[in-house]
């Protein structure tokens, strides 16, 4: 299948998006229209923070495990997600660039690399409604990261 590739702008310094992301229990502020039922487990940010949800995007729920596979500090955060019983697994990677003056372009792709053969087989279907939620998750990040500031979240974690 194809990958989907979302970006937007956020005001806010790359550092201080990257502290956000870099906190894998931080995700539900911005993903729970998709992804429920969260549990962390390991360490709280960085290469093996993991994760299990619930994802609501289909026609059932479906149990996800996502993990952080590679992470370069203020640049880019990869994660592993393994769903539909182990027969699907994806990357997602979010990829973090300066914008003037003082704010974070963040690319988001999503790329399958094994999917079940219904999800092939509706994979624009699919890839429609993984756009709409990716896009929405990324219109809230820039609120959560404000918000996060606004009780000390991005610092106390960073």
């Amino acid at each position: 299948m194809k990958s989907i590739t979302i970006i937007t702008g956020i005001p806010h310094e790359r550092e201080r998006v990257f502290a956000f992301l870099d906190v894998m229990a931080f995700h539900e502020r911005f993903t729970d229209h998709m992804l429920r039922d969260w549990t962390t487990v390991g360490p709280a940010r960085g290469v093996g923070a993991r994760a299990f949800v619930t994802s609501v995007l289909g026609p059932k729920p479906d149990p996800i495990e996502i993990e952080v596979i590679d992470a370069v500090p203020g640049v880019r955060i990869t994660e592993r997600n393994v769903g539909a019983g182990g027969r699907r697994v994806a990357h997602g990677t979010y990829e973090l660039e300066d914008l003037p003056p003082g704010g974070t372009r963040v690319s988001f792709t999503y790329e399958w690399k094994r999917a079940p053969l219904s999800e092939r087989l509706l994979a624009p279907v699919a890839r429609r409604i993984m756009r709409r939620a990716i896009g929405r998750a990324l219109d809230r990040l820039a609120d959560e990261i404000a918000r996060a500031d606004d009780v000390g979240g991005v610092a106390a974690a960073a």
